[in-house]
């Protein structure tokens, strides 16, 4: 019988490029909201000819956007900002991080590579603490859905 339990402490993921190369999964202060990865574009354009006739174009985009929400206290904020302020000070830094996610209980893998930070994380400050949720988008995202 397959496994049917989930849990997020099965969730490796970490980040590498210009300025470090750190957990940002299970362990580095991971909001419920957890990490997502989804593509920007579609892989398929349908045409309908004028007759009613139709056409498909398979287009080889593969990029997408990946969230990284963390805890407003997790240490692993302070390494972001220090990967973010030295990679967009400079064209020469921007866009080289690896971003990978593994699910070491489905076997579901996804690597990103090409990857810059979108923009700086808004800062909220309130009664409660809040989350700080760092955006990315890769060129490349590479994956497969594992099996329980």
């Amino acid at each position: 019988m397959a496994g049917t339990t989930y849990s997020f402490l099965n969730v490796q993921a970490a980040i590498t490029g210009p300025g470090g190369s750190f957990n940002i999964g299970q362990g580095a202060g991971v909001t419920d909201e957890g990490i997502t990865i989804e593509p920007t574009g579609d892989k398929n354009t349908m045409t309908i000819g004028a007759d009613g006739s139709g056409m498909h174009s398979l287009h080889a985009d593969k990029s997408g956007n990946i969230t990284v929400r963390l805890l407003k206290t997790s240490p692993t904020n302070a390494m972001l900002m220090g990967m973010y302020t030295l990679q967009t000070a400079s064209a020469a830094l921007h866009g080289q991080n690896v971003i990978t996610v593994t699910n070491m209980a489905s076997g579901d893998t996804f690597s990103c590579t090409g990857v810059a930070f979108k923009r700086r994380p808004t800062q909220t400050y309130a009664k409660d603490g809040q989350f700080t949720e760092w955006q990315f988008s890769a060129i490349s995202i590479d994956g497969i859905l594992g099996t329980y």
